[in-house]
């Protein structure tokens, strides 16, 4: 059967690279970052902007479920509010997948040590450091699995996503209804 996984987690806590080392070593992966399907200059957030946003990942992941090709989804993205995570759940066609949503947290010092260096090298803002720790205890409330990423490499926590594998292989039950529209229908 088809797997979904939905990976969050706050800026720089490793989503993007535990999800392309899992990519690796799942079979028949692919892999999408939500990050792509908003990738602006400028940034800009608004209503419109996050309606098309959304629409443009759940029209992206419906087609990778649909497609025979892969037997694994992966999607990363912040998720950082259940909220997030049950709209995208409720646009999506789950009928023939198992759906695993896994949130990776991390300490405050292993955060701000991976944003540092992302600031350091000028991959990121010096604002993303106040941002992502602001973001980090909202995990905290979120359904799914939890793994936390401290002192672990990207391969170790991909490693932790498949051993759990059939432990805690579906999302919660409270997931599973809000995957039908209003008519009751996928």
């Amino acid at each position: 059967m088809k797997k979904l996984y939905l990976i969050g987690g706050t800026m720089g806590v490793g989503k993007t690279a535990t999800c392309q080392q899992l990519k690796s070593m799942l079979s028949n992966a692919v892999l999408l970052d939500g990050d792509w399907c908003w990738d602006a200059d400028p940034f800009v957030v608004t209503d419109e902007t996050k309606a098309m946003v959304m629409d443009n990942i759940c029209h992206v992941l419906n087609n990778l479920i649909r497609c025979s090709a892969y037997d694994n989804v992966l999607f990363c993205w912040v998720m950082h509010e259940q909220a997030i995570v049950d709209d995208i759940l409720s646009r999506l066609d789950t009928s023939s997948c198992l759906v695993r949503v896994i949130s990776l947290v991390c300490s405050e010092e292993e955060l701000r040590n991976h944003l540092g260096k992302d600031v350091s090298a000028g991959i990121r803002l010096p604002d993303v450091i106040r941002r992502s720790l602001a973001r980090l205890p909202l995990y905290d409330t979120m359904g799914g699995e939890k793994i936390d990423t401290t002192y672990l490499t990207p391969a170790a926590v991909a490693e932790q996503i498949i051993r759990r594998e059939g432990r805690e292989g579906t999302a919660p039950p409270a997931h599973r209804p809000l995957c039908e529209g209003p008519s009751g229908r996928r």
